[in-house]
């Protein structure tokens, strides 16, 4: 933490502003919502004051108009295309006392950092379940988790190749920092960088941050102007509902949204929606604001309304039925066969976890990658484990104008399909791979852009014929 950056931050969250916004939707009526509601449809923006009473009607068919214009918007820019990632804990040291993180300071447990060594045990065991896309994660530690090591690990994983190719697109998900290290990163060819705010009302985060670099409420809020000015355009955010209110939270979302769109001229390139789960060293009984599933499924479907061109990620914080219902109302992103715990997959295919005891989180949905990415397919999705923006420049404002002009089918479908069946080829069994080719082949008409269907289809039959890798639009 740099003082000279330090005395730059600025708290562009108003806190007052968002409160009387919630005040006065608490007691929206049946017309307001109703007129709000069809400027949704009509794929209007929204004001802040019709967003805040979408977020905490109760009235049954306000809720499922909302779930439904939700879904038509992620049909019509998504598509039925999910993203496929995993999460890589690096590191588990941290300096940061943070009430609801098993990583927390003040926790006794013997802490670990990996080698490159183990970072290439641990690499091999996510290649070999067919991720392309990592989410490397560590806790903040300078002594010990220095910006130099985090940029070692992204090297050590790009350097690796394996028979079916390689980790294409590394994320990054660390504590704020200071320009000069976002620089860095940048140099190291990161994908998005990921901070969660964890809370946007001050005085709440204050409270469930103790001690260390994280409690400055300022510092962290402004690590993301910090990237944008060392040249990351891709910046992906989001909060613990549950610490906080999550209306207020939500809320504080979608400022910091326009806040980097305003100075940027681009916003988060997604946006992360982790609800508080248990972990160890903690009691989720000891925080007030519990976020049952009804309020997250709707806070969930008016963020996909309130930035409807911003990607969504959930992970397996989630159980299997909240992960399949939310996939319909806006989830564009989520993991498979995740580990939270650092050496995680080599002692998962050990059989000698932690029990849980030295993960940052309880994992609610532990099945399988493979299993996850078939039953997407049952559920009518197409698993995609595309890198194709980042590798070929689409980020940032670049990625906003393709998703906004609506040429994003062009581009994502095609890859979307390539990558599934790249994967099928490399990792399905012959069920998965008739499955695939059934989704392949009844959803590469949709490809509307004739000469680009045509290669896709050409590239299809190269990778199942011809073991070629990796080809993208």
């Amino acid at each position: 933490m740099k003082n000279d950056e330090l005395d730059k931050c600025e708290n562009f969250i108003d806190h007052e502003y968002i409160e009387a916004l919630l005040n006065e939707g608490k007691f929206a009526d049946n017309a307001f919502i109703s007129l709000a509601l069809d400027k949704a449809d009509r794929g209007e923006t929204l004001t802040h004051g019709e967003i805040a009473a979408l977020l905490q009607t109760k009235n049954p068919k306000h809720i499922a108009r909302i779930y439904e214009i939700a879904g038509n918007i992620k049909k019509r820019i998504y598509g039925n295309r999910i993203v496929m990632f995993a999460p890589l804990y690096v590191s588990d040291y941290c300096v940061n006392r943070c009430s609801y993180c098993s990583f927390n300071h003040a926790h006794n447990f013997t802490r670990r950092r990996l080698t490159m060594d183990e970072v290439r045990e641990e690499v091999k065991l996510l290649e070999m379940m067919g991720h392309k896309r990592l989410a490397v994660e560590a806790g903040e530690n300078d002594a010990e988790c220095p910006i130099d090591y985090i940029i070692e690990c992204i090297k050590t994983i790009y350097d690796m190749k394996f028979e079916n190719g390689e980790i294409r697109r590394v994320n990054v998900n660390i504590a704020a920092t200071t320009t000069e290290n976002y620089r860095k990163l940048k140099s190291a060819g990161i994908g998005t960088y990921i901070l969660f705010q964890e809370t946007y009302h001050e005085q709440t985060y204050n409270r469930v941050h103790l001690s260390g670099p994280k409690k400055n409420f300022a510092w962290h809020l402004n690590a993301f102007d910090r990237a944008q000015d060392a040249g990351i355009d891709d910046v992906g955010g989001g909060v613990l509902f549950g610490l906080g209110n999550p209306y207020f939270d939500a809320m504080g979302l979608l400022l910091h949204n326009e806040h980097l769109e305003k100075k940027y001229n681009t916003g988060f390139h997604t946006i992360s929606v982790p609800r508080l789960c248990p972990a160890s060293g903690m009691n989720i009984d000891d925080f007030p604001n519990p976020v049952d599933d009804d309020t997250f499924t709707r806070i969930a479907a008016c963020l996909r309304i309130a930035v409807p061109f911003t990607g969504m990620i959930l992970s397996t914080r989630e159980s299997r039925g909240m992960r399949k219902k939310l996939l319909h109302l806006g989830i564009s992103q989520i993991s498979a066969g995740s580990s939270t715990e650092v050496g995680g997959y080599v002692m998962q295919d050990k059989n000698a976890g932690s029990g849980g005891q030295r993960s940052q989180f309880l994992v609610n949905d532990e099945r399988s990658a493979v299993s996850i990415i078939s039953e997407l397919m049952e559920d009518g999705f197409i698993p995609s484990f595309c890198t194709a923006c980042y590798r070929s420049g689409r980020t940032g404002d670049r990625f906003m104008s393709l998703a906004k002009s609506g040429q994003i089918g062009n581009v994502c479908l095609p890859n979307a399909l390539m990558t599934l069946c790249e994967y099928s080829m490399d990792y399905g069994d012959d069920e998965f791979r008739r499955k695939s080719a059934a989704v392949i082949e009844k959803e590469i008409s949709n490809i509307n852009n004739e000469k680009i269907r045509e290669k896709t289809i050409d590239n299809i039959e190269k990778i199942r014929s011809g073991g070629e890798r990796d080809f993208f639009v």
